[in-house]
C-alpha cells in the first residue's frame, strides 16, 4: 500500500491522518508557494482537554494585503501564546503514560522564537518523523501550480472542516485516551495525542488506521 508521492500542506502538529499518508508515501511534497489561508491546520492543531477538543493556534503577523506565501508568514509573538500552549499541553496530557518519555522533545518548540511559521512547523515535523521511527521523506515544493507527477494532492483534503468519515483511505483506530472514560474517544487529533497516550505503539496505531 502506497500514496506514491503526496503533495499536503504545512502543518502546525499535524492531525493524525496526516502521517498515516505519510507513512505510506514514497516522497512528500510540503506546499510552500500557496497563500496563507485561515482556519486549517496550517497553524493550528487539536488536542484533548478535560471539557472536549481544543484548539491551540499559532498567531501570525498579518500584511497588508490579504494574500501572503505561506513561505513568507511571520508568527506573531504579540501574545505569550508559547507559554499558553505548553500550559495547555500539560494540562492535557501530563498523566497520559508517554507525556514525560517525550516531553524533553516536544517543550523545545516553546522555548524558542522562530520568525518563519513554515520554518518552524518543518522542524516539528522532523521531530515528529523521529520520535515516530519514519522516514523524512519531506522536500518544499518547487512552484505552486505544478502538481508533481505521480502525486496525490492533499493540500485541501486533509482540513478541520472537512469530516473524517468522508475519507475512504483513512479509518482512525481507537485508542485510550486521557479523558476516555469522561468524553468517550476523539479521532483524529494531533499526532500529539497519539504520541502522548500510545507512545512506541503510535507507528503500527498509524499502520492499521490507512486503508
Amino acid at each position: 500500500m502506497s500514496d506514491k508521492n503526496i503533495l499536503v500542506s504545512t502543518a502546525y502538529f499535524a492531525p493524525i491522518q496526516y502521517y498515516t499518508h505519510i507513512l505510506k508515501a514514497d516522497k512528500v511534497y510540503i506546499e510552500q508557494f500557496e497563500n496563507f489561508i485561515k482556519q486549517t491546520y496550517r497553524n493550528r492543531c487539536v488536542i484533548l482537554g478535560g471539557n472536549g477538543a481544543i484548539q491551540m493556534i499559532v498567531p501570525v503577523v498579518k500584511g497588508r494585503g490579504s494574500k501572503i506565501l505561506i513561505k513568507d508568514l511571520k508568527i506573531s509573538y504579540d501574545t505569550d501564546w508559547q507559554r499558553n500552549h505548553w500550559r495547555t499541553l500539560f494540562s492535557a496530557y501530563s498523566s497520559s503514560p508517554f507525556f514525560e518519555y517525550y516531553s524533553d522533545d516536544i517543550i523545545s518548540f516553546f522555548e524558542t522564537k522562530p520568525r518563519f511559521l513554515l520554518d518552524f512547523n518543518v522542524e516539528i515535523h522532523e521531530t515528529i518523523c523521529e520520535l515516530l521511527e519514519i522516514d523524512n521523506k519531506a522536500v518544499l515544493t518547487d512552484d505552486f501550480e505544478n502538481v508533481p507527477s505521480n502525486t496525490t494532492n492533499l493540500r485541501e483534503s486533509i482540513s478541520p472542516k472537512i469530516n473524517i468519515q468522508n475519507h475512504t483511505n483513512f479509518q482512525p483506530q481507537n485508542y485510550t485516551q486521557v479523558f476516555s472514560d469522561k468524553l468517550g474517544f476523539l479521532p483524529n487529533l494531533s499526532i500529539l495525542d497519539l504520541l502522548f497516550n500510545v507512545g512506541p505503539n503510535s507507528y503500527s496505531m498509524l499502520e492499521t488506521s490507512a486503508i
